[in-house]
């Protein structure tokens, strides 16, 4: 009966080992990885391995969760390439349907825990690299003025091109807009879709 406390913590590790798996939000995840690194350090402690216990403290728990935090941060940005100089007429990244769109596009990554970058280039043309040259996900430009009467449908005002397909669809379920015209060039799927 004395020993009822090692039980206790000897349970805690399965506990949260099953909600470090069942964690949807990275961030959260890292936390109670830390967590589950303490309480396997605190149950070897208990059980007279001091050396692991340690080990488990400084790798398990610091080390790692470091890591994991850098890696996280660094992996779940979305980076949109704008052109910095646009026309006059709505193209700059001053404008406010610019910065609606934007806002609109954080909304939607943020559900996925996942937030904006604005890259800014100086023409289209370095925009363009940058897509093709992997330094952006995706990118936005005005669209070519001056669409022909009776044409359907409508050209769009803006256009994102984006190169990966998973990312072209949570922006799609943001972006729902007729002058946002939304195009995927994954090789593998390519596709086109103006909402």
């Amino acid at each position: 009966m004395t020993d009822s406390y090692v039980y206790m913590i000897a349970a805690l590790v399965p506990i949260s080992a099953l909600m470090l798996v069942t964690q949807a939000n990275p961030y959260r995840a890292i936390v109670i990885r830390g967590m589950l690194g303490a309480v396997a350090a605190l149950l070897y402690t208990v059980l007279g391995a001091a050396d692991v216990a340690l080990t488990e403290a400084l790798v398990g728990t610091l080390l790692v969760v470091l890591l994991y935090a850098v890696a996280v941060r660094s992996s779940l940005v979305f980076r949109l390439g704008v052109c910095r100089r646009g026309d006059t007429d709505g193209g700059t990244p001053d404008s406010k349907r610019y910065r609606e769109i934007v806002a609109a596009l954080q909304s939607s990554f943020g559900r996925h825990h996942m937030r904006v970058a604005v890259v800014a280039c100086p023409n289209e043309k370095k925009l363009r690299q940058a897509l093709s040259q992997k330094t952006v996900h995706a990118v936005l430009v005005r669209a070519a003025p001056g669409a022909a009467d009776g044409e359907t449908p409508p050209r769009p005002a803006y256009q994102m091109t984006f190169r990966l397909r998973r990312l072209y669809e949570i922006a799609r379920s943001g972006v729902a807009s007729d002058d946002v015209g939304l195009t995927c060039i994954d090789p593998a799927n390519a596709e086109e879709d103006h909402p």
